[in-house]
């Protein structure tokens, strides 16, 4: 920096001039560096009395000025100062390429590599062989040679019949049908809808008796829709409903048929837990004559199906069953009938439960439909019941158990003093839940038989002596015109259905 007095500048006063330069010793540069140039423009320290100082122009001529001691420096940017030349910044090494390796030399390593490898491999090889001691060695020397295991082909599940499944099939085809009703009804909107129900069935007789599930044909029967039955070889015929017991779910039909190929009835009472049985049927009324194959999984399941009135005695399997396979039959392995698939249960998660009616108790009951149209030997009370359920009950102050609806004129129950209203809690002390547990436990008693009937009336329970009679053939339930209340409201017309719901407005 460059230092400069105004007042003496203008206020007169030459300055002395400024002592001559010492000369530089030689091999000294005569000239300062530029460090040194900046350096002579810093102010010294202060001392007690005023000092001549160094000044530099703006002419660049050197000058001595005096400045008294008390006088503050004052300082000013030189108008041209020392400015180094730009050194440009040295250029990037480049790398250095490597030569690449040649195809010859890789392959000489490869080779090279490869020898030491098998040499190696020899010399551990060698070493474990010779020397005892090495783990290697050991286990090589414990290594003992075994003959294969001889198969037994011929070997049998004792108790089970040898059967092949395919043998079983063939049967199958050649014994079971398919059930079809072709449905069309008018719907609240008065467009006409069509609509199929399917099942299966099988032949028990060579002249075109069939079994099957009444719930299969149900709404055929109560519709009047003609039944069709389709066999193996694609030839398809117009069922007639010989009979049908809406309690057990059992019917026969008739086609005209002959030389069939009837299926061999087994015998229900030498079924066990564990035995291997086959299934075949129309699941889903698409895929005709498909065969599965599972276990008996338990006997003696008292099954309620929507369409039964009361519980039904089956045996459980796992043989997969769907919508389709009702009415067909259940095999053993040596391809006799031992069942008829009649439910099964369907909910998320649920898999394997297939229930079926024991052959002897379906043959039993269309025995009893082909010789007298209905089953006549079953014990009867002569009433119709609903279950009163226990919450129900609980809240009106009546008595769980099987509530009296109608009391046929005559039957046993009329003349043993049973009123419509009553609510039958027992039957010779076994209790009675509902319509249910009735049904199941009159079946145990025959026709004649003398039982006591324990039944709830204006709070108070009465025993009343019931002999028991014959059942009454069914009765004809069958509609005399079709309405809406096979599907969800009981309406003769659209008229009724607006009446009903807009407040008389009609077509």
């Amino acid at each position: 920096m460059n230092e400069y007095d105004d007042d003496k500048l203008t206020g007169g006063g030459t300055p002395e001039e400024p002592e001559e330069p010492t000369a530089a010793p030689a091999g000294e540069p005569t000239s300062a560096p530029a460090a040194d140039i900046f350096a002579a423009a810093t102010p010294a320290p202060e001392e007690s009395a005023g000092s001549w100082r160094q000044e530099v122009p703006e002419d660049g001529a050197y000058r001595y000025q005096y400045r008294p001691a008390s006088e503050p420096p004052r300082y000013t940017q030189p108008s041209q100062a020392y400015r180094p030349a730009a050194v440009p910044p040295p250029a990037p090494a480049q790398p250095k390429k490597k030569k690449p390796m040649s195809a010859g030399a890789i392959i000489a390593i490869c080779i090279v590599c490869s020898l030491l490898a098998a040499a190696v491999s020899c010399a551990v090889t060698y070493l474990s062989v010779r020397d005892g001691d090495w783990a290697m060695g050991r286990v090589i020397d414990e290594i003992v040679p075994t003959a294969p295991p001889e198969l037994n082909l011929s070997a049998s599940v004792p108790g089970v019949v040898n059967e092949a499944a395919s043998t079983v099939y063939q049967l199958a085809c050649q014994q079971v049908v398919g059930v079809t009703t072709e449905m069309t009804y008018t719907n609240f909107f008065g467009q006409v809808s069509a609509a199929s129900v399917s099942g299966s069935g099988f032949i028990i007789s060579a002249d075109g008796y069939i079994l099957t599930n009444n719930h299969v044909i149900e709404d055929a029967r109560q519709g009047g829709y003609d039944i069709s039955v389709l066999l193996h070889d694609g030839s398809e015929y117009t069922a007639e409903l010989v009979g049908y017991d809406k309690e057990n779910d059992i019917a026969v039909l008739k086609i005209d048929a002959a030389g069939l190929t009837p299926a061999e009835l087994g015998d229900t009472d030498s079924l066990t837990v564990g035995q291997v049985v086959y299934a075949v049927g129309n699941p889903l009324g698409e895929l005709n004559y498909t065969m599965t194959t599972g276990i008996v999984s338990a006997m003696d399941r008292a099954i309620t199906t929507e369409d039964s009135t009361g519980a039904i005695n089956m045996f459980q399997i796992d043989a997969a069953v769907n919508s389709g396979n009702s009415g067909g039959p259940v095999y053993n392995a040596a391809g006799q009938v031992v069942g008829v698939v009649t439910a099964k249960t369907s909910a998320t998660g649920v898999e394997g439960l297939g229930f079926a009616i024991p052959i002897d108790d379906a043959a039993h009951i269309a025995n009893q439909i082909l010789e007298h149209g209905y089953v006549t030997d079953r014990a009867d009370m002569g009433i119709t019941s609903q279950t009163v359920p226990a919450s129900v009950a609980e809240r009106y102050g009546m008595a769980p158990g099987a509530y009296v609806e109608a009391v046929t004129a005559g039957g046993p129950a009329g003349q043993a003093g049973i009123r419509e209203g009553d609510i039958i809690t027992a039957i010779d002390g076994k209790e009675v839940a509902g319509r249910t547990e009735l049904s199941a436990i009159l079946r145990t008693y025959a026709v004649g038989d003398a039982v006591t009937v324990s039944v709830w009336r204006n709070g108070q329970t009465v025993d009343l002596a019931v002999t028991l009679g014959e059942s009454e053939p069914p009765v004809d339930d069958t509609p005399q015109e079709q309405s809406g209340q096979q599907f969800g409201y009981d309406y003769g017309d659209l008229d009724d259905f607006f009446r009903q719901f807009f407040g008389g407005f009609g077509f």
